[in-house]
């Protein structure tokens, strides 16, 4: 696979995180599945939670538990602290990518819907920290994605305009959302062949299968 000729190398890569460069759907699931039971209610399947399960809490749960949403949410993290360190599993070639994507020169950036403190805790815990200058999280910004503010964050300071010079790259739509929102390059990662509908509404300009594919596209 290679890069488009009408396409430049990125000045700036800004990357989702969760399902992007590190598998958590495990320790997603069983967060889900203790939140709905302790409020009484049906837990979602793992493949409903990989298909509802997007966006920040912030914004998702108010819709999924009305007036306990809180509640919910503190059900939510007390699970999640207690097991997101132990079992955080980097996709494959992921490091690889980072470290690729470093030694080019580029300015490396994570654009992540988990909360910050926690995201850059995973960070620390992996040592990639050698690799990433900035990791943004929800609640880091005014707003989070799939509004573009997480991406004005991580840019702050740089120098580097949010234009097609900086890659978007994650797994959802609300990745694909904020970078077209931001004026960035849109990379979509993984996921099926054909594009769904939602993902078509904000079509990525690049597609590549997992993290090997992507170094070839830089």
């Amino acid at each position: 696979m290679s890069r488009p000729a009408d396409i430049e190398p990125p000045r700036a890569v800004l990357f989702d995180w969760d399902n992007t460069l590190v598998n958590t759907w495990p320790t997603i699931v069983e967060c889900y599945r203790d939140t709905f039971t302790a409020l009484g209610l049906t837990p979602w399947t793992s493949a409903e939670v990989q298909d509802r399960a997007h966006g920040s809490l912030r914004e998702l749960f108010p819709t999924l538990f009305g007036p306990r949403a809180a509640e919910a949410e503190k059900v939510f993290y007390d699970t999640f602290l207690r097991i997101h360190l132990e079992r955080l599993e980097p996709l494959d070639g992921a490091a690889d990518l980072l470290a690729h994507c470093h030694a080019k020169g580029c300015y490396v950036a994570i654009v992540s819907n988990k909360v910050g403190d926690n995201l850059r805790a995973e960070v620390a815990h992996l040592g990639w920290g050698q690799w990433i200058a900035k990791a943004v999280g929800a609640r880091d910004a005014a707003r989070d994605k799939p509004a573009p503010d997480p991406i004005y964050l991580a840019l702050d300071g740089t120098g580097i305009a949010p234009d097609e010079n900086v890659w978007m790259v994650g797994d959802t739509q609300a990745d694909l959302i904020s970078a077209h929102a931001a004026g960035c390059l849109p990379v979509l990662v993984g996921g099926a062949q054909q594009l769904t509908a939602a993902l078509l509404e904000h079509p990525p300009r690049l597609r590549a299968r997992n993290c090997h594919e992507l170094v070839a596209l830089l």
